[in-house]
């Protein structure tokens, strides 16, 4: 008889950590999947959202034959962040013995570039860090106050150190990969890094994509592992970012 009690008591425990995991996976895989990194389908997502920019081509009218020529769109000059731009990270984590990220966005971003000819000679983005929001509010109190500490670091900057060299002046619709190097600031703390870029002009606007590998202690930032998630020692800073011609 004390056997089978014995028995039952396990399989109900065993049963009861299937169920659990069973939740956490049903949880993190199918019911709130963390968002997916940002691709190339959110660069083309934010270009050209608005038809009522107009596009920036100049018609001039030839003295001497009276015909209007339809000069091609140029990216020179100067451009600012528009509201629809994307700053966040993501966070590989371990939650009770599930993989699974932590994600966290905001549009809170400001910031300017300016192209002149096949290059582009300065950039630079702020991010407002205490709006950054993910899909737990347990995690962003801890991201806004231990790990990030926004009320003494309440931005997030990136300044362009080297001009970008883009090989040829952009054309509508050419896509460019190139690599930008410049200052990150988190926390405080400042590094220089170099990461890949994905930009594009479609005449009406110039569109970002990249991503920086984070290291935590780099910056000061505490591993965010606590007592029901644990981390590694390395985030990803994402983006996508659309420029308006400046006014």
């Amino acid at each position: 008889m004390a056997r089978k009690w014995i028995v039952r008591l396990l399989l109900i425990a065993v049963l009861g950590v299937a169920v659990f995991y069973g939740a956490i996976l049903l949880w993190t895989k199918v019911i709130n999947p963390p968002e997916e990194r940002l691709g190339t389908d959110d660069l083309e997502a934010v270009l050209a959202t608005d038809e009522s920019v107009p596009v920036a081509s100049t018609v001039t009218t030839d003295p001497t034959t009276s015909v209007s020529v339809v000069e091609p769109a140029s990216p020179d000059g100067g451009w600012s962040v528009a509201s629809d731009s994307t700053v966040g990270y993501r966070v590989k984590e371990v939650l009770s013995g599930v993989d699974t990220e932590g994600v966290g966005r905001t549009n809170a971003v400001t910031g300017s570039l300016v192209i002149d000819g096949s290059r582009v000679l300065s950039a630079e983005f702020e991010v407002d860090v205490a709006s950054i929001e993910s899909d737990q509010s347990i995690r962003d109190n801890q991201f806004r106050g231990r790990i990030m500490d926004v009320t003494n670091h309440p931005v997030a900057t990136f300044v362009l150190t080297s001009p970008i060299d883009l090989g040829e002046t952009p054309s509508v619709g050419r896509r460019f990969e190139v690599i930008a190097k410049g200052d990150l600031t988190l926390r405080g703390a400042t590094r220089s890094v170099e990461f890949p870029l994905t930009a594009e002009f479609d005449g009406r606007r110039v569109a970002v994509l990249g991503n920086i590998d984070i290291v935590f202690a780099d910056y000061g930032i505490p591993n965010p592992s606590n007592q029901f998630v644990t981390t590694g020692d390395d985030g990803l800073l994402e983006f996508v970012l659309a420029f308006d011609r400046a006014t």
